[in-house]
């Protein structure tokens, strides 16, 4: 088995195993999970060049580096802008406050 079936098989093992949690992929180099709940209170995304620590922040995420949740998620974006449209919104504050 070469590398590049070898890494399709583990893509395939762990999205089984963490797929209701993580939305994962892998590039050459590098396996990256973004979490499913983006207001989630860990790291919202994990990226490392190995399986072995891509699998202990999977189990074990690292915390949130910044806000509790994401500016795109869409509980923030309800609380301060408006739908005008399908994809677009206008901000209830006006500019410059």
């Amino acid at each position: 088995m070469n590398a590049r079936d070898t890494d399709a098989a583990l893509l395939a093992m762990l999205k089984a195993r963490y797929g209701a949690r993580w939305n994962i992929r892998r590039t050459e180099n590098l396996w990256i999970a973004t979490a499913d709940d983006p207001d989630t209170h860990h790291a919202p995304t994990v990226v490392q060049p190995g399986v072995e620590a891509f699998v202990r922040e999977l189990e074990e995420p690292p915390p949130r580096a910044c806000r509790p949740s994401s500016l795109l998620s869409s509980s923030w974006v309800a609380a301060h802008f408006d739908r005008v449209g399908d994809g677009a919104y206008i901000s209830r504050e006006p500019p410059g406050s």
